[in-house]
């Protein structure tokens, strides 16, 4: 990494070795350790870190930072190198998350983030949009990679403590000073985020999602606190849609703690007041701190206007002016993938991609979409294998109850049988249509549209493969939506 530490400078202790002991770099991946490195053998969902301690070792690492856990799994291989400095640490992800921090030692001076089951992305993207028009470097950080005035792409929503940190400290070399991340439960309850330095939060709204790996929503909703209640500092503002009750909730868990709170009730300081649909985006009066607005939109979703609401309250929270703020919400883009125009069918009806995987996230979509539809509302959907099982009935319901007509299809089915996967969705909506292949599915939902119909494909939003077993074909909903339009029409309409 060209560089070099002190043990003790990166805010290390020494439960055995030299704290003055020189690191010439930091590793996660026992592969990329080179003579000097401190390896870190953190507990993994599947593995624990300690296991590749020995190999470490004998890449010749300087330090080595675990748990106890750890240290116990390679304790033979540790007493074998006396020489090698060990940091036995009760959080071992805190504390490296902490010492990458410091090892890097570069990040933008304005970083916000936002949690939350759906809209982070939108809401971090629409923050970067509007620091941009306000002439800032910006970039948001999350599900779509790393975007705006300097990109590169990312294999999670929250990388990596090392990952985000090197990245950070890369867009601050870069001229970036204003960043908007995406915090992911997985990244909070795993200590990924500790160490960047925020000046505010947001929290979009929160339903069932990841209970294969939180134990209930009671845990899951604990994960996405953390990063109001441990990594927030205290006189940071949090930005928090009370339209949804966990919101509220975390508004009454901030106690004296700065606030702005989003949604329609009467205390809101950015109040949604109306909104009047079109088919391809909308008008929104809204007040903050009870002076009104209206703008218009280009984005489809009464949701979208929240989560626009959602990250104008982020970029007032960060010192920006209002009317330059609001100036900026007209001209704001959609993320890709998220009710996204993929194609217009010659009679007019309009086909949309969104990436709702939850059940909340699709009764949302369909409901957002229905203001916009005069004739029937058709969606595709399915679920993803080795995740949340208790889920796909719900989804099932949540199709049946807010659409017309149903396609249930394949999503990524990983290791699972599709069959098993689309059998327990359509248990909540028998008369749904049963297309096992994604592609096929959406030929025929967009065969059935006529004009005033709308369809949305739901559930893979911007990605680009489809999982079977463990091959990630390539598949792109919004690319077969232009097909099937084009493949029935002649051509593309958007």
């Amino acid at each position: 990494m060209g560089q070099s530490r002190k043990l003790n400078a990166l805010g290390l202790t020494a439960s055995r070795g030299n704290a003055q002991t020189d690191i010439t770099g930091i590793a996660l991946d026992s592969r990329e350790v080179r003579p000097g490195f401190l390896f870190a053998g953190l507990p993994g969902t599947r593995v624990h870190g300690g296991e590749f301690i020995e190999f470490a070792l004998r890449m010749q690492a300087g330090a080595v930072l675990t748990d106890r856990a750890g240290a116990a799994l390679a304790a033979e291989a540790l007493a074998a190198h006396p020489e090698v400095a060990l940091i036995v640490a009760e959080d071992a992800r805190e504390t490296f998350a902490r010492a990458a921090a410091l090892w890097f030692a570069a990040q933008p001076e304005c970083t916000v983030a936002v949690t939350g089951t759906n809209g982070k992305t939108s809401v971090a993207s629409f923050t970067r949009q509007i620091w941009t028009a306000l002439g800032h470097g910006a970039i948001n950080v999350g599900t779509t990679g790393v975007e705006g005035a300097w990109a590169t792409p990312l294999a999670h929503t929250t990388p990596d403590a090392l990952t985000l940190q090197r990245i950070l400290a890369e867009a601050a070399q870069e001229g970036i000073t204003h960043a908007a991340m995406e915090a992911s439960s997985h990244g909070l309850d795993q200590r990924r985020l500790d160490g960047v330095r925020l000046v505010a939060a947001g929290f979009t709204n929160l339903s069932q999602d990841h209970l294969d790996y939180h134990a209930d929503m009671d845990a899951y909703f604990e994960a996405k606190c953390g990063l109001f209640t441990r990594l927030l500092p205290e006189d940071a503002p949090a930005v928090i849609n009370t339209d949804d009750p966990w919101g509220a909730r975390l508004v009454q868990m901030m106690g004296e703690r700065p606030v702005l709170r989003v949604g329609a009730a009467r205390n809101c300081d950015l109040r949604m007041l109306a909104q009047r649909f079109s088919a391809h985006g909308q008008e929104v009066r809204f007040s903050v701190k009870d002076k009104p607005y209206q703008v218009k939109l280009s984005l489809v979703g009464g949701f979208q206007a929240s989560n626009a609401l959602i990250a104008l309250g982020l970029v007032l929270a960060t010192g920006a002016h209002a009317v330059e703020a609001i100036a900026a919400l007209p001209n704001l883009q959609g993320v890709r993938g998220r009710m996204q125009l993929a194609a217009t069918r010659r009679n007019g009806a309009p086909v949309f991609v969104d990436y709702a995987h939850t059940p909340a996230a699709v009764e949302t979509a369909l409901k957002a979409l229905r203001p916009h539809v005069m004739g029937r509302l058709i969606v595709v959907l399915g679920a993803g294998g080795d995740r949340d099982r208790a889920k796909r009935p719900l989804m099932g319901r949540a199709a049946a109850e807010n659409a017309d007509v149903v396609y249930v299809t394949d999503d990524n089915p990983r290791s699972e049988d599709p069959a098993t996967i689309r059998r327990a969705i359509m248990a909540a909506c028998p008369e749904a249509n049963e297309v096992g292949d994604r592609a096929e599915a959406i030929l025929r939902a967009v065969d059935a549209l006529l004009p005033g119909d709308a369809l949305l494909i739901a559930g893979k939003g911007h990605e680009q493969g489809q999982i079977v077993g463990d091959t990630v074909y390539p598949f792109d909903d919004l690319e077969q939506a232009s097909v099937a339009v084009a493949a029935l029409d002649g051509k593309v309409k958007k």
